[in-house]
């Protein structure tokens, strides 16, 4: 079947199998890697995509859900438009170590952005309960936590420029 859909901004267009995985469509479709598959089963986070704006589990949604629908993935995630600048998210993670191998990174990064829309003075409380299906084998937390946090407020002031 053919869908339609906005992918990072841009109009998109693929036949896919009505079985075909939104992780798949993504990953070997239209090679974008950037977007994990941990687990298969909806339980690492690390496969987490914004559909509609809200954050989703890619390894779990058929890809004709995606017909008519906005799709944003970590490779469309970015600083303000026309510049070369990462989104202020990931600035955060790298500014406060929020990551180490990488694997867990583009869901993370996802699931914070999401978190934090709308909401910039979150609490360390409400970070790591937005953050629970989310799954990092290497860094304890700590850092992604002081990340998010420094994220949703420098996405704050991002806003009010």
């Amino acid at each position: 079947m053919q869908i339609s859909f906005t992918l990072n901004g841009r109009p998109t267009t693929v036949d896919v199998e009505p079985a075909t995985l939104v992780t798949e469509l993504l990953r070997e479709q239209l090679n974008l890697t950037g977007t994990h598959i941990g687990c298969d089963t909806s339980q690492c986070g690390a496969c987490v995509v914004h559909l509609n704006g809200l954050p989703v589990k890619s390894c779990t949604l058929l890809a004709p859900a995606l017909d008519g629908a906005t799709l944003l993935t970590i490779e469309g995630l970015q600083g303000a438009p026309g510049s070369n600048q990462m989104h202020p998210m990931q600035e955060a993670f790298r500014e406060h170590h929020g990551l180490q191998c990488g694997f867990c990174t583009p869901g993370m990064l996802m699931t914070a952005v999401a978190l934090a829309t709308g909401k910039p003075d979150l609490t360390e409380a409400e970070v790591r309960h937005g953050l629970e299906g989310n799954i990092c084998r290497c860094t304890g937390y700590q850092n992604i936590v002081v990340s998010v946090m420094a994220g949703a407020a420098a996405m704050n002031a991002a806003k009010g420029e």
